[in-house]
């Protein structure tokens, strides 16, 4: 058996998230399983669980990393607008993670636990930007945000012979904390 050869010594651990990255982009979380996620960073698959418990905590660390790096980019948004092509462009970049978060969040503890804790942290960020407005409005308006912009990435604006920029402007629309156009 060929062993890969390792990637630079950058970190391990990091190359080790961005083959996950890819491999669940590429083939969902069912379709894929450690060993390969080691070899595509280039390492013995032992390597990987001298990082991470399993398959499951990989997922949720390239999670977090996913929704800590939308937030980032969304903080720099001009506008709307902006914004939502941010939002839209990130979940069609990666809708084969986002349908497996979907799946996984239906079935796993860990994992519907992890997508509750992010949203509380993106809930927080609206009341940050929209103080006194109820945590029960700003979590409709999470939700909202989120089906909006799977269902553009997926293609269902199209499917109902509604252009993207009219998907765009719905989705806009709903964020109402930043700056119109």
């Amino acid at each position: 058996m060929n062993t890969p050869k390792p990637k630079p010594r950058r970190d391990t651990r990091q190359n080790l998230i961005d083959a996950a990255i890819a491999e669940f982009e590429a083939v969902g979380f069912d379709g894929t399983n450690t060993n390969r996620i080691a070899r595509a960073a280039g390492y013995a698959p032992q390597t990987f669980y001298r990082h991470f418990e399993d398959k499951t905590a990989m997922f949720l660390t390239v999670y977090e990393q996913w929704y800590r790096d939308e937030l980032a980019q969304l903080a720099g948004a001009r506008s709307r607008k902006d914004a939502a092509r941010i939002i839209v462009g990130r979940h069609r970049a990666t809708l084969m993670f986002r349908r497996s978060l979907r799946q996984l969040a239906h079935g796993d503890r860990k994992v519907a636990l992890a997508r509750a804790m992010s949203r509380d942290v993106q809930i927080g960020k609206l009341a940050d930007a929209a103080p006194g407005r109820p945590r029960a409005e700003l979590a409709a308006m999470l939700l909202k945000i989120e089906r909006l912009a799977d269902a553009i990435a997926e293609g269902e604006f199209e499917d109902l012979e509604i252009g993207e920029d009219a998907a765009l402007a719905q989705l806009a629309q709903t964020l109402f904390w930043i700056e119109a156009d």
